[in-house]
């Protein structure tokens, strides 16, 4: 139980980290505050991808989401369901398939993708809370490393 609760942290504070690096990719959807982003896989230890069943490959990436409450004080997090698609510069769609994780009070959801080096992936999600129904469009470009 200990192991896992230190995976759980370790996790959370890696994206937290990541999220403060990346510029803070935010969007502002109605009443949703929809912070994302995708990296590789390789960045997570073997013990933290065990942990969430993330499989580590160079030619694997990680698309985070968490959305927060912007009508609520303090912005709390959000239960919201997510699908969507991704597609590359020649059209391939790319199967997501989102798995939500709670840690505390916190929500976020996590989806596998495969990539090719210098490749770009363009999303196309739809978040939906039971009350709204939001577009997040973004892009990546995946590197091997």
């Amino acid at each position: 139980m200990k192991v896992l609760m230190k995976a759980c942290l370790t996790l959370f504070v890696s994206l937290l980290l990541l999220s403060t690096v990346n510029a803070e990719n935010m969007k502002k959807l109605g009443s949703m505050n929809v912070h994302y982003m995708a990296i590789g896989s390789t960045f997570f230890t073997p013990e933290i991808a065990k942990v969430y069943g993330i499989t580590r490959s160079r030619y694997n990436g990680l698309v985070n989401i968490s959305v927060l409450d912007n009508s609520k004080s303090g912005t709390p997090a959000k239960s919201v369901s997510i699908t969507g698609t991704a597609k590359n510069n020649l059209g391939q769609m790319k199967p997501l398939e989102f798995k939500e994780v709670k840690e505390g009070s916190a929500i976020y959801y996590l989806a596998q993708i495969s990539y090719n080096n210098e490749e770009t992936v363009h999303f196309n999600l739809t978040i939906n809370d039971g009350k709204e129904q939001q577009q997040l469009k973004f892009s990546q470009t995946f590197y091997v490393d």
